[in-house]
């Protein structure tokens, strides 16, 4: 596990749409890696051992992965933003993984279409 950082940037509240996203998935080494949850897009390059093409988190690369990260699925039908159904249980595992990317990577947007169910 890795430890929080205390070198990370002011949060950044640059606008992406889930489209806009995609680019971000790791594939083009000439951009940074994105991950998105909760609508908040961190990045996450500095671990592209973890989030790059074929490696074990890239399935949340390039988007919003709320509803997978809460219910710790690596399953790429589960990497979607809208997590309105999740149980108790799964959000309280999604906030956690929120709290933990929010200590160890900068902020860098906001998602601005997500799904409307999820957006309150």
């Amino acid at each position: 596990m890795q430890a929080p950082r205390t070198d990370l940037l002011p949060p950044k509240d640059d606008p992406f749409t889930l489209e806009q996203l995609k680019a971000y998935d790791g594939s083009d080494p000439s951009k940074p890696i994105y991950v998105s949850i909760k609508g908040t897009v961190f990045e996450v390059t500095h671990k592209a051992d973890v989030y790059g093409p074929g490696k074990s988190y890239n399935v949340f690369a390039g988007k919003d992965g709320s509803r997978g990260l809460g219910m710790s699925s690596l399953k790429l039908e589960d990497a979607v933003p809208d997590y309105s159904g999740l149980e108790e249980k799964d959000r309280k595992t999604l906030d956690d993984w929120y709290t933990f990317f929010e200590k160890r990577y900068n902020i860098v947007g906001k998602v601005t279409d997500m799904p409307a169910a999820v957006s309150s």
